[in-house]
């Protein structure tokens, strides 16, 4: 196709985004990623949304028809490919699209395994909403213990199984991610000026986080009910 970018392959047998001159805005995916920014920031998300989604379709017509193909994050130029992805991921994952979205996210870490946009956590909370255990089961080890997500996922993975929580994690949670637990078990969970301010900082406090995930996943307790309530009456 004239005037579309391509992926060209790289020394390390990777592969790279190229913008031919005159490249159709309709695939300047750095200008479409920024656009749909824009379009957030002025309140108009559902206009971002579609400005993504437009995008990863064509996106995904571009890209090489191989066995594996990884893109190389030392390329700048790659950054906004994989950054709609997640992005657009994340879009459908809200809205309560859990195919759609963990389609992406597979896409996304067979683009990049190494997981830069740290797609992974997203995916395992569509693979438990799908009720796909064994694959869930596939990725849990590979998010960090340190991160309060893994133990949210391994609780309410549980929770879905079996309408019980396993006692052994719960005291663990607890333990080890105490804010986080006040949090989701918190009657209010405001959107105050002081949290936005400090979300948008270089070092948000762990009670800022604590209520990032929270706003994060709270369509997930809406659609799937019960898992709060448990939590809350332990």
């Amino acid at each position: 196709m004239a005037n579309t970018p391509c992926f060209l392959p790289t020394v390390g047998n990777a592969y790279v985004i190229n913008y031919p001159e005159g490249t159709d805005a309709a695939y300047d995916f750095a200008a479409i990623l920024d656009q749909s920014r824009n379009c957030e920031r002025h309140g108009d998300i559902e206009r971002a949304c579609n400005l993504r989604y437009d995008a990863v379709k064509k996106l995904v017509d571009l890209i090489p028809d191989e066995d594996e193909v990884q893109l190389d994050w030392d390329e700048e130029d790659n950054h906004p490919v994989l950054e709609l992805l997640k992005r657009s991921a994340i879009d459908h994952f809200l809205v309560g699209d859990f195919e759609m979205a963990a389609g992406l996210m597979e896409m996304l870490l067979d683009l990049d395994p190494e997981d830069h946009l740290e797609a992974t956590t997203p995916l395992a909370f569509s693979y438990v909403a799908l009720e796909e255990y064994e694959l869930f089961g596939e990725v849990i080890n590979d998010i960090s213990d340190k991160y309060p997500e893994k133990e949210i996922l391994k609780l309410w993975s549980e929770f879905r199984q079996t309408g019980k929580l396993p006692q052994g994690e719960l005291i663990h949670f607890k333990k080890s991610f105490p804010i986080f637990y006040a949090e989701f078990i918190a009657n209010h969970h405001e959107v105050t000026p002081e949290y936005l301010t400090d979300i948008e900082s270089e070092k948000p406090t762990r009670q800022t986080l604590a209520r990032e995930l929270w706003l994060q996943t709270e369509h997930l307790w809406h659609l799937f009910p019960g898992f709060i309530e448990a939590l809350t009456s332990h």
